[in-house]
């Protein structure tokens, strides 16, 4: 259960890098700034969040990898002998490594929309 939860949290963590970083960027990229004012006036706390960008990819990659290290170690616990509880088990960590990667792949996404395509345009 702890690292089902803690790979959901780095799921959230990576998305809100993706929603305060990487958005803007994709859309300026694009060519579709003139989108992204009128999303602002929808969303006027994406200002807010594109403020502190540092702090919150900080602190998704902190939670990227402590959900890392959970889910490292929980896939090397044995699962119950039971057969139907040994499924679910196997089952779970199965959605968590897939939830896991899905983190990684946003928060990557995010982080070079973010960090790295700017200095390039």
């Amino acid at each position: 259960m702890q690292d089902k939860a803690s790979s959901f949290f780095s799921l959230f963590a990576s998305t809100s890098t993706l929603i305060c970083c990487a958005l803007p960027a994709l859309f300026v990229s694009l060519g579709a700034g003139a989108s992204f004012a009128s999303l602002i006036g929808v969303f006027p706390f994406l200002i807010v969040l594109s403020q502190y960008k540092v702090a919150i990819s900080l602190f998704a990659l902190a939670m990227i990898v402590l959900a890392g290290i959970v889910n490292y170690r929980t896939a090397r616990m044995p699962c119950p002998a039971d057969p139907e509880l040994g499924r679910a088990c196997l089952t779970t960590r199965k959605r968590s490594q897939k939830i896991y990667n899905i983190s990684v792949a946003i928060f990557l996404f995010a982080s070079i929309f973010t960090y790295i395509v700017p200095n390039f345009i």
